[in-house]
């Protein structure tokens, strides 16, 4: 049973692990966007600001797996009804545990832009920190958008 338990959390591990969040970064497109045809307007940053973008809050996955593991083990817990009342309460907090794993694993580094668009417009765009490079103030910039969706891009 001991294998099986081991298994169980190595395969809950892995599936956290592939539920990180797509890119959210200036050079990241989801399908829909592609082939999309989007506005272009140049300007100047004016500043940046280090921002959190917080984690998947939805814990599906997370709490899901949290759940399977934390009953399983709940169940290795006593006899007869204990073991019912463990394999619940087991589940319960796993499925908290695994809400809050997934939410702190998927959470990112993010940067405010604030742009001067050359039409004179100031604008401020939140995306993704990539590669760990922050855009700079008095970088020149291209802004990428369609409706109200818009991503800064050298």
């Amino acid at each position: 049973m001991k294998k099986v338990m081991v298994a169980v959390v190595l395969s809950a591990a892995t599936v956290l692990g592939g539920c990180a969040q797509q890119g959210l970064y200036g050079t990241s497109y989801s399908r829909s966007q592609v082939g999309q045809a989007q506005s272009v307007q140049y300007g100047t940053v004016e500043s940046v600001t280090a921002v959190r973008i917080e984690g998947r809050a939805d814990g599906v996955v997370g709490s899901g797996t949290g759940a399977i593991v934390g009953g399983i083990a709940g169940n290795q817990i006593g006899g007869g009804s204990g073991r019912t009342l463990a394999t619940v309460v087991g589940a319960v907090a796993g499925g908290l545990i695994g809400q809050r794993v997934e939410q702190a694993t998927t959470q990112r580094q993010g940067q405010e832009i604030t742009v001067r668009l050359d039409s004179g417009r100031i604008v401020s765009v939140v995306q993704e920190v990539e590669n760990g490079q922050f855009f700079n103030p008095g970088d020149r910039i291209r802004m990428l958008g369609q409706g109200s969706s818009l991503k800064v891009t050298y």
